[in-house]
């Protein structure tokens, strides 16, 4: 059969052409940052005495000094880019308490707290409700949650969904207390790669007003990567590479993306997409299994 010539349709019938989505690179639209509420947590007494990832080994010491000023340097960036940065204070018996994105969840000026997978970070999550209970959150705006999650570690939040890791460390019980709580739809994603052990360390939202993100195949099991691919088509993929120098443990506020420095492949990808990325050295961090999000947990409003 031949094709057919759109002249010869009967003209009351319109001619439907195929949508063609338009290629990230060829993006007209210029990002624009927002300005950002974070919480962080300075590594006054950070260190690595016990192994809870695989990042992490006990042998290794870490220099305190110099974890101290990569920690300052991001605190610093994010207030030189427009950003509120509040900070909790740290406590000596909690070493991991710079991974501040894993202590709440924070969306529409409501906190879902953490409760921890593991004993030696427990006491963080009383930490992050203090916090919040003295500074302006009221009683029933904060919840102390049933279930294990880590907070930021394993809910991302676009405007449509709240992506939710599970699979080392979070409960999925945890994703129906989440959804019954802040009323948003919540999108469940198995996690199977040791390595990668929270959602943020195998996607970043880049914007969330947007629903655009980038993310790491290899982290998912079949059937999240199956969901991923629909919800996000568009989505940048990483490479094993630069998932491996935890390049997608990063912060967007949707023009400016900072991120590990290490993470060189991703560099040109977000510029052709219209983003500015920002290379951070966070090494010793790194140690503990964290680098950029890890040390930023954001206060949605």
């Amino acid at each position: 059969m031949g094709s057919t010539d759109p002249a010869d349709l009967p003209q009351d019938r319109p001619l439907i052409r195929p949508h063609v989505r338009e290629e990230p690179s060829l993006r007209t639209t210029p990002r624009a940052s927002s300005p950002r509420r974070y919480l962080m947590c300075p590594p006054t007494h950070f260190s690595v005495t016990y192994s809870i990832n695989p990042w992490m080994d006990p042998t290794k010491p870490v220099d305190l000094p110099l974890a101290l000023a990569q920690w300052e340097d991001l605190r610093d960036r994010y207030r030189a880019l427009g950003h509120t940065v509040d900070l909790l204070d740290p406590d000596p018996a909690l070493p991991d308490m710079v991974y501040a994105a894993n202590g709440a969840t924070v969306v529409d000026g409501r906190v879902l707290g953490a409760k921890f997978a593991h004993p030696e970070r427990a006491a963080e999550a009383d930490a992050h409700l203090s916090w919040f209970r003295g500074n302006g959150w009221a009683e029933d705006a904060v919840r102390v949650p049933e279930h294990v999650n880590e907070g930021e570690g394993d809910f991302a939040v676009t405007d449509s969904w709240i992506l939710a890791g599970r699979g080392f460390r979070s409960s999925p019980l945890s994703h129906d207390e989440a959804q019954e709580f802040f009323g948003r739809p919540v999108i469940g994603l198995e996690l199977v790669d040791p390595r990668y052990y929270h959602l943020d360390t195998a996607l970043c939202v880049l914007d969330d007003a947007h629903d655009e993100v980038m993310y790491y195949p290899g982290a998912f099991s079949p059937g999240s990567r199956a969901v991923l691919a629909r919800l996000f088509p568009d989505a940048l993929i990483a490479t094993e590479a630069d998932a491996a120098a935890l390049g997608l443990n990063a912060v967007s506020d949707g023009l400016h993306v900072l991120l590990p420095q290490a993470a060189v492949g991703l560099f040109e990808p977000l510029r052709d997409r219209g983003f500015d990325p920002i290379g951070m050295d966070l090494g010793e961090l790194l140690k503990g299994g964290g680098s950029v999000k890890c040390c930023t947990q954001e206060l949605r409003g």
